[in-house]
């Protein structure tokens, strides 16, 4: 439930003008008045979107260098937002493995994307999977410079 929140607010934020907090807000109002905001969802949903909006274009550059095909701002909003949750979640958060963070992509892109998108996520995902070490080195380092 926290990352499908979490991709709502990164969509909205990368549509609109709104601020974090105006966006979190509103998602888990929502989810409140369906009794359904545990205080995990919350804290694991801003974490993802807080995290995922610090280093978005370090992710972006890597989603780039791995689909290269597929330039970024012309990628589905929902697609690249998948995309930089799933790396974010492995490469920088620490605590998902590469595994989990693609199966939880390819299902956010199930339920939310168009027919295509669980193909493509998995498939660019995919391209990064010999590269996870590397991955999370790289962006430890971009993301926070000595």
């Amino acid at each position: 439930m926290a990352r499908a929140v979490a991709l709502q607010a990164l969509y909205e934020l990368d549509c609109t003008n709104h601020t974090i907090a105006e966006v979190m807000q509103a998602r888990l109002a929502a989810l409140a008045e369906q009794g359904k905001v545990e205080a995990e969802v919350r804290r694991y949903a801003y974490r993802l979107v807080n995290g995922v909006r610090e280093i978005y274009p370090l992710l972006d550059a890597l989603i780039a260098q791995f689909a290269p095909e597929f330039p970024i701002e012309q990628m589905a909003i929902i697609d690249r937002n998948i995309l930089r949750m799933a790396l974010y979640e492995f490469a920088f958060g620490k605590q998902t493995p590469f595994a989990v963070a693609v199966d939880e992509a390819v299902e956010l892109a199930k339920q939310f994307g168009a027919e295509s998108t669980p193909r493509f996520v998995n498939g660019v995902l995919g391209a990064l999977a010999p590269h996870t070490a590397a991955l999370q080195v790289q962006l430890r380092d971009k993301a926070n410079p000595t």
